[in-house]
C-alpha cells in the first residue's frame, strides 16, 4: 500500500477534524433547537387555550351554561380540500380544541376533537393521547372561576414534520458543505505546500557539482531551516567530492611520473648490449610495468566516475565524433593486435545529452574488452543507431563469448573470464556500467550475430533535447 503524501495526510486530517467538530455541534444544535421548538409549540397550545378562555368568558359565558344549548362543532376541512383552498400546506386538520361547561359537558369542539373522551379527573397541564390513529399533544386548562374546561391539542405528526424540516435545514447544508469544504481544503493545502514543490524543483534542476546555494523566494519560516540545512549538506558533499577529485589527480600524477621514468630506463637498458638472460628479465619487467600502468589508468578512470568527475552539467554531444576520437586513440593498439576492427556508422552525427568523458570511457573500455577476448585475425565491430525512444550502441566480436549463466557476474570489479587473452584486471565492464548509470542507460550481453562471440548493447533513453 502506497503511503499517503504530505498533502493527502493534511487534507484527511483537516477533514476528519472538521467532521469531529461539526458533527457533535450539529447534533447539539439540533437537540437544542428541537427542545426549544417543542417548548414553543407547547407554549402556543397553552396560550391558545387561555385566549379561547378569555373570549368565551367575555362573549358567550351565559349561553355556554344553558342546558338547552346544544353542542357546537367547528368543521375541519380534509387535507386535500384544505390544500386546494389555501394553495399550499396548512395544519388545520392537525390542531383542535374542546370546551366543556361547569358540568363537564362538551359544548364546543372542532370536528377532529369530537371523539376525544374527557378523563374522570382532568387536571391542568400537558398530556399525550392516542386516538383516531394519531398521537396528540394536549394542553388542558381548568378554569374553575369561569366554570369552563378547555383542551387544546396538536397532532404529533405535525411536530414530526417540523423535526424533519429541521433535519433538512441543519443537516443538508452540512452534508453538502463537507465535500465542498474537502475540495477547498485540498486546494488550500496544495497552495500551502507550493514552497515544498518549488524546493523539489530547485533540487531537481540543480546542476551536479554546482556550488550555488538553493534559494527560495518568500520561503515560509518553517522551511527556511530546511533550506539552510540542505545548502550546508550540499556544500559539505561538494567539498568531499572536490577533495576526492584532487586526490585522484594527485595520485595519477604521482604514479604516472615514476612509471614513465622506469619504462624509459628499461627501454634504454634493453637497447644496450646485455646478456640474453638479463634482456629476458628486463622485458618481463617492462611488461609488468605496462600492465601496472594500465591497471592504474583503469582504477583512476573508475575513481573519477565514482567521484562524479563526469557529473557536471550535461551537454549535447556528438556520439560519432566521440567514437572517432576513441578509435584514433586506440589506433596503435588496434594495429598491433591483428584484430579486424570495423565502425559501422548509420548517421554522420548522432547527438545525445550526456557527459563526454564518461561516454569516451564507455566506448574505450567496450572496444578494449572485446579486443582482449578476440584472438589475432578475429573481428570487432562498433555500431550506433537511433530509434524513436533510445540511442543504441553495439560492440560485437567473434571471440569465445560468455555463457549465458555467467553474464550477470562479469560486471563485478576485478572479474576476469578465463578466455581473456589480454592483460586487463576485470575493471573494464565496471567502468562501462558506471558510465551507463550516469546516463540512465541499460546494458545487455547478447549472442553475437557473427556466429560466435558476444554482443554488448548499451541502450540510452532519448531525452527531449536529443530527440529534436
Amino acid at each position: 500500500m502506497r503511503p499517503l503524501s504530505l498533502s493527502g495526510r493534511l487534507r484527511w486530517m483537516i477533514v476528519v477534524v472538521m467532521v469531529a467538530v461539526l458533527l457533535p455541534l450539529g447534533l447539539y444544535s439540533y437537540w437544542r433547537t428541537l427542545k426549544e421548538t417543542h417548548e414553543l409549540l407547547d407554549g402556543r397550545l397553552a396560550q391558545s387555550a387561555r385566549t379561547l378562555d378569555v373570549l368565551i368568558q367575555r362573549a358567550s359565558i351565559d349561553a355556554l351554561h344553558k342546558p338547552e344549548e346544544g353542542l357546537l362543532v367547528v368543521p375541519i376541512l380534509e387535507r386535500k380540500a384544505e390544500e386546494q383552498l389555501m394553495h399550499g400546506r396548512t395544519y388545520e386538520t392537525e390542531v383542535g380544541y374542546q370546551v366543556f361547561d361547569m358540568h363537564r359537558r362538551l359544548r364546543l369542539t372542532t370536528a377532529n376533537f369530537a371523539q376525544l373522551p374527557l378523563p374522570a379527573a382532568p387536571e391542568s397541564g400537558f398530556k399525550n393521547y392516542y386516538f383516531d390513529g394519531f398521537g396528540w399533544r394536549v394542553f388542558t386548562l381548568v378554569d374553575d372561576a369561569g366554570g369552563v374546561l378547555i383542551r387544546m391539542g396538536e397532532r404529533d405528526d405535525s411536530r414530526r414534520d417540523i423535526t424533519h424540516a429541521m433535519w433538512l435545514d441543519l443537516g443538508l447544508p452540512t452534508l453538502l458543505g463537507l465535500p465542498l469544504l474537502a475540495l477547498l481544503v485540498g486546494w488550500a493545502v496544495k497552495r500551502g505546500l507550493l514552497p515544498l514543490q518549488r524546493l523539489t524543483e530547485a533540487l531537481g534542476s540543480r546542476a551536479p557539482g554546482s556550488r550555488q546555494p538553493i534559494k527560495l523566494e518568500r520561503a515560509p519560516q518553517e522551511l527556511q531551516p530546511v533550506v539552510g540545512a540542505l545548502n550546508a549538506q550540499l556544500e559539505r558533499l561538494e567539498d568531499a567530492l572536490e577533495r576526492e577529485r584532487r586526490f585522484s589527480a594527485d595520485v595519477a600524477h604521482e604514479l604516472r611520473t615514476p612509471l614513465a621514468s622506469t619504462m624509459i630506463h628499461l627501454d634504454n637498458a634493453l637497447s644496450t648490449q646485455i646478456l640474453p638472460d638479463t634482456k629476458v628479465a628486463l622485458s618481463s619487467a617492462q611488461s609488468g610495468l605496462a600492465r601496472l600502468a594500465r591497471r592504474i589508468e583503469q582504477l583512476l578512470a573508475l575513481a573519477r566516475l565514482e567521484a562524479g568527475v563526469a557529473a557536471g552539467q550535461r551537454h549535447e554531444i556528438d556520439l560519432v565524433s566521440v567514437a572517432m576520437n576513441v578509435i584514433d586513440e586506440l589506433a596503435p593498439l588496434l594495429g598491433e593486435s591483428g584484430v579486424e576492427f570495423a565502425f559501422i556508422e548509420h548517421d554522420e552525427s548522432l547527438k545525445v545529452l550526456g557527459y563526454e568523458a564518461a561516454l569516451a570511457a564507455l566506448l574505450r573500455n567496450l572496444i578494449e574488452n572485446a579486443m582482449h577476448h578476440v584472438p589475432s585475425g578475429g573481428q570487432v565491430q562498433l555500431s550506433m543507431s537511433r530509434t524513436v525512444k533510445a540511442t543504441v550502441i553495439d560492440v560485437i566480436d567473434n571471440g569465445p563469448g560468455i555463457p549465458a549463466e555467467r553474464r550477470a557476474s562479469v560486471f563485478a570489479r576485478f572479474h576476469r573470464e578465463a578466455s581473456s587473452s589480454g592483460d586487463g584486471y576485470g575493471l573494464g565492464l565496471s567502468i562501462v556500467q558506471r558510465a551507463a548509470e550516469l546516463h540512465g542507460a541499460s546494458i545487455e550481453l547478447l549472442d553475437s550475430p557473427l556466429g560466435k562471440g558476444l554482443r554488448v548493447r548499451v541502450t540510452m533513453p532519448v531525452t527531449e533535447t536529443t530527440s529534436t
